[in-house]
């Protein structure tokens, strides 16, 4: 792997059973999994994206995606994943309800972990998450994805989604067919704009921490008092 080619990296959250890694493979190989598992952990695919494709400020980079697993037996441990953290994919099954409604309780565990750098804070229900100060130009980047809508044919599209809620980009698809991220459709589109949006936010955390480092709190010298 070229190491040269600046890297972003983008937490998979969501619910056992929702489809996550069957999400991560078709976005980073374009293909369904054939052979879902059980992610125990954390596992991660990596993607190559063109950034701002087609302008003057196109460059390539590492969109390194990870799917944490949604076992509640490894809730304590699994923090150790989220940090640093540059945009989060929340994943849901869009024929339970209840898989949606638990977005935001995994919105929460990862923006109260102590040391995060999402500038975030915990939202205890839909109504209190603020979309102007949570999601404004220098949040981090949020993209929610409902998953198996080819078995939802029952269930209406509503205004109030946790997406809408939050004022966040909503791909729906099945995760077994490739067309529903196929070059120039609309959730192909949303995913490419949503992995632009992630890189500029990378960037402006790293141009704040280099202008903290430069502050002079950082940059005063430090003296050794001199002791006879």
């Amino acid at each position: 792997m070229n190491t040269s080619i600046k890297r972003v990296r983008i937490m998979i959250l969501g619910d056992s059973g929702v489809g996550k890694t069957s999400l991560v493979n078709l976005i980073a190989h374009n293909e369904p999994l054939k052979s879902p598992s059980w992610t125990i952990g954390c596992s991660i695919e990596v993607k190559l994206h063109e950034y701002k494709e087609g302008t003057r400020d196109q460059n390539t980079y590492f969109i390194e995606m990870w799917d944490i697993g949604g076992s509640n037996n490894h809730r304590n441990e699994r923090h150790v994943f989220y940090n640093p953290c540059h945009g989060i994919i929340l994943v849901h099954d869009f024929t339970n309800k209840k898989s949606e409604e638990h977005l935001n309780e995994w919105l929460q565990e990862l923006v109260s972990r102590e040391g995060n750098n999402t500038s975030l804070t915990s939202i205890t229900s839909f109504d209190e998450f603020d979309t102007e100060n949570y999601l404004g130009s220098n949040q981090i980047p949020i993209l929610v994805v409902g998953t198996k809508v080819d078995q939802a044919s029952e269930r209406k599209p509503s205004n109030r989604t946790f997406a809408s809620q939050i004022g966040a980009d909503e791909i729906l698809l099945d995760s077994r067919q490739s067309r529903y991220l196929a070059a120039g459709t609309s959730n192909a589109v949303k995913l490419s704009r949503f992995f632009d949006r992630v890189i500029d936010y990378s960037c402006r955390s790293h141009e704040r921490y280099t202008n903290s480092l430069s502050s002079p709190i950082y940059s005063s010298k430090f003296v050794i008092p001199h002791q006879d």
